[in-house]
């Protein structure tokens, strides 16, 4: 006991044994000053000056934008463009949505795929419901019918009436007989016109190419956008005149006629049209003879 006790004085003593610390001048010895320290000294300076040197570098972290230089600590810039680049990167996910939709709905159009449950709908591009369609209200009975009888009266009323003093028609593609007409239970939507071999294609009215390629079933085919929600197709082409993209006039030439793809036994063309989405019967609003 006594001996540890010894042990703590001793150590008690080291750590507050002064000692003097001089600086000279090394030319001439001369003392510039001195000071006096002990172990215990030095030790509290050392962690004070640790203490200070963590704090300041914590400060320096969070409070400045000098942790921008500091190794594992990005920009307040770099988030931002993180931020605007998830947002776009977002955007573009929705638009390359709607796209394959869009795409999708084409694609079922040129090979003749068509649902009829789905003859009331938009097989095109998806249309956005009014408001009216989700409004609940009673009506009564004779209303009712009426309202049902306009709709299937105006469903395949594609052109504007005389009251929208709008002077829009149909131009022919082609002039010939049709060799398999418009039919519904045959799942046929289109009319198929003989012509001659590499005659002219027209557009039946203004608008844009929005497909333009080469399909193994129906060869070349050419769908063209125009104003009312109508789309023209036409398949079965020997050439295309047109790319997808291009602004035609009523009348242009698109294509040739010829007999190309799987699904044809000689020149004709297939012609399609379609108003908001839905296949209408061409020979109601084109004379082809």
């Amino acid at each position: 006991m006594d001996q540890e006790k010894k042990s703590k004085r001793k150590f008690a003593k080291k750590l507050l044994h002064k000692y003097r610390m001089v600086i000279l001048n090394e030319d001439t010895f001369e003392e510039r000053f001195s000071f006096r320290l002990t172990r215990l000294n030095v030790f509290v300076a050392v962690g004070l000056s640790a203490i200070f040197l963590i704090v300041a570098t914590t400060i320096l972290i969070a409070f400045t934008p000098l942790r921008e230089y500091i190794p594992g600590y990005s920009s307040a810039e770099l988030k931002e463009r993180t931020a605007n680049l998830a947002y776009t990167s977002d955007s573009l996910q929705n638009v390359l949505r709607n796209n394959e939709q869009y795409l999708s709905s084409i694609k079922s159009a040129l090979i003749g795929e068509f649902d009829l449950e789905r003859l009331d709908r938009d097989s095109i591009m998806n249309r956005p419901i009014s408001d009216a369609e989700y409004e609940v209200i009673s009506r009564i009975k004779a209303d009712s019918i009426l309202r049902e009888e306009v709709a299937q009266e105006d469903k395949y009323n594609i052109l504007p009436t005389a009251t929208d003093n709008i002077n829009f028609s149909l131009f022919a593609p082609v002039k010939g007989t049709i060799s398999e007409p418009y039919s519904i239970e045959d799942r046929h939507y289109a009319v198929d016109i003989v012509t001659a071999r590499n005659a002219p294609v027209k557009s039946v009215a203004d608008g844009r190419v929005i497909f333009a390629e080469w399909t193994a079933e129906t060869g070349n085919v050419i769908i063209i956008e125009h104003s009312y929600g109508l789309l023209s197709a036409y398949k079965h082409n020997a050439s295309l005149t047109k790319s997808q993209g291009d602004m035609v006039r009523a009348g242009e030439v698109i294509a040739t006629a010829g007999s190309t793809g799987e699904l044809t036994t000689g020149p004709h063309l297939h012609f399609e049209l379609w108003s908001d989405g839905n296949p209408v019967n061409p020979s109601e609003y084109i004379d082809f003879n």
